[in-house]
């Protein structure tokens, strides 16, 4: 369990005049007079996996520093070593929260906090807290699996990642987000802490404190097994630690027995996912746009336009679309179905599972690339080649009528990171990852705060009101329509066992199919038509989840959080 807040303190003739983020900090009237509130403070919080604790904290009663705004090299070697009034609570833009300055600090003893403010202006080319091989411990290549793929030793997929994330802070970090608050905090430092002519300031000085202590350490065990002991003997118990959960979402284009567990009888389903989730170092602070949205968004329109194409002709093998919930945390929500597959605990089990198409990050395409990749280790089996291979000929034909360039890297190539790897950890299963880059992520902003719809490039034109926004069709909603036709096209032809690649040779039923999805008349020319129902439905969703009204995916949390794990 965890609380936070934020107060700013200027000490000044024996009185304290205070600015306070913390609600309820406040409590006589004296403090109500003196305090104001700052709002949409966002912390960095404490983490525990098995055997590391990493993320930040304050004391218990907070940390308390000199007020200093990091703006230059002078700036930090004042904080790290010639300032007078140590420990500091170190203001700064973006610009400098970078791992350089973050490491210098975290080794100095000198340094109670540190307040970033959250700003557009002077945002760094690139910024991903992230590691460079994400989940590369709990993916599917190991010693005993693809060892010379491990460890991205063939390809870094992140590597502009400098693992902020992972590393354990032990003074808090906030992020502030209210411009014109800030100004207050600035005109604090500006009025009693900045060096005029380079002399030294003198008291009264501004002072902040951070207050975001969390009783979790060390690890997961050692902190479930102190809540344990604190549920068993205390007479207040008290919760040190809760674990990560949610929900897979998941729903078939046929009907399955949710009564029944194991293995569902003459049924044969194809995997059709995407993750839900996404991270940043702020915790609650992660739009993921390219690194989960366009994923979500391009799965959301297939389900749309399959929808009454499998009603009208029901295919012969289901489809079992998937949204997993934890995939940026070591896999929680494939494991947690892969898991209960084994288990048959669960409606189908790995034998009724026939192949996997996946969304990974598909809205930042390089001209009209998408790139179907694929585990070099599984197809060296011939069976599982030959689903591998088919998939991607069927794909590539659908692609063909769309101007649209679908390749493959090299055989050679491993997979990025993707729920995939999770299900061949168990079996292997012929699959294909659709995603926007051929080597490693056209995505800047990995797993930050700044893969935002502005990093997607949604922009709308300046005269159009919030209303219009939802409706008009953005280049990211072009964007996603053809990956959405794409996965479409290669679930209809996989469910249906469609065998030739012309639409002139399909059956009956199919040509309807294709028709309702592309919005297309027979003999109607692919390039004199706009992508039709499927990007008329995707452009809907995709304006609705990254317009300024999509609370869900791009806003800030109304409320603090209220647990620390």
């Amino acid at each position: 369990m965890w609380k936070e807040g934020l107060i700013i303190k200027l000490r000044k003739a024996g009185r304290v005049m205070c600015v306070s983020a913390a609600a309820g900090v406040c409590s006589s009237s004296v403090e109500k007079k003196i305090y104001v509130e700052l709002n949409e403070t966002v912390p960095c919080v404490r983490l525990l996996n098995a055997t590391h604790q990493i993320g930040c904290q304050s004391s218990m009663s907070g940390d308390t520093g000199v007020l200093h705004v990091l703006e230059s090299e002078s700036d930090l070697d004042w904080i790290l070593s010639s300032g007078p009034h140590p420990p500091y609570i170190v203001i700064m833009e973006t610009a400098f929260f970078n791992r350089s300055v973050m490491m210098r600090m975290k080794s100095s003893s000198r340094v109670a906090g540190v307040a970033v403010i959250v700003s557009k202006t002077g945002l760094a080319d690139n910024f991903s807290p992230h590691t460079t091989c994400p989940n590369q411990n709990t993916g599917v290549y190991s010693a005993s699996y693809g060892s010379d793929l491990a460890n991205c030793n063939v390809t870094v997929w992140n590597p502009l990642g400098n693992g902020l994330s992972y590393e354990d802070f032990a003074f808090p970090v906030f992020a502030l987000k209210d411009e014109n608050q800030t100004q207050v905090i600035r005109k604090c430092y500006e009025d009693h802490n900045l060096r005029v002519n380079g002399s030294t300031p003198q008291y009264p000085l501004c002072a902040m404190q951070l207050f975001s202590h969390m009783h979790a350490v060390t690890d997961t065990v050692t902190c479930m097994r102190r809540t344990d002991l604190q549920n068993r003997f205390s007479i207040n118990p008290e919760v040190l630690c809760d674990p990560l959960s949610d929900f897979n979402v998941w729903t078939s284009t046929r009907p399955l027995n949710s009564s029944a567990k194991g293995h569902a009888a003459n049924e044969s389903v194809v995997l059709a996912a995407t993750r839900l989730d996404g991270r940043s170092f702020f915790w609650e602070q992660a739009p993921a746009a390219e690194g989960t949205v366009s994923g979500i968004v391009t799965l959301l329109a297939a389900i749309q336009a399959l929808s009454p194409v499998t009603q009208e002709a029901p295919p012969p093998r289901n489809i079992f679309f998937t949204f997993f919930q934890g995939e940026a945390f070591d896999y929680i929500g494939s494991s947690k179905m892969v898991y209960d597959m084994e288990k048959n605990d669960f409606v189908i089990d790995l034998n009724n599972v026939h192949s996997m198409l996946e969304i990974g990050q598909v809205g930042l395409r390089s001209g009209q690339s998408l790139w179907m990749h694929s585990d070099p280790v599984s197809r060296k089996n011939d069976s599982v080649n030959e689903e591998v291979l088919d998939l991607m000929r069927r794909m590539q034909s659908a692609a063909a009528g769309l101007n649209v360039s679908l390749g493959h890297p090299l055989f050679t190539q491993p997979l990025p990171p993707s729920s995939l790897q999770r299900f061949l950890r168990a079996r292997p299963i012929p699959g294909l990852v659709l995603a926007d880059h051929q080597t490693l992520f056209n995505n800047r902003y990995y797993e930050s705060m700044y893969d935002d719809a502005e990093n997607l490039n949604v922009t709308y034109p300046p005269d159009l009101n919030p209303d219009e926004q939802l409706v008009y069709e953005t280049d990211a909603a072009k964007v996603f329509g053809v990956s959405a036709f794409e996965l479409v096209s290669a679930l209809l032809s996989v469910c249906f066992c469609i065998c030739t690649h012309s639409v002139s040779g399909r059956s009956g039923h199919t040509r309807r199919s294709l028709t309702l999805l592309t919005g297309r008349r027979r003999g109607e020319e692919p390039e004199q038509h706009h992508l039709g129902v499927a990007v008329l439905l995707l452009s809907l969703l995709v304006t609705y989840f990254i317009s300024s009204k999509a609370e869900l995916l791009f806003s800030s949390a109304c409320e603090t959080p209220t647990t620390a794990y």
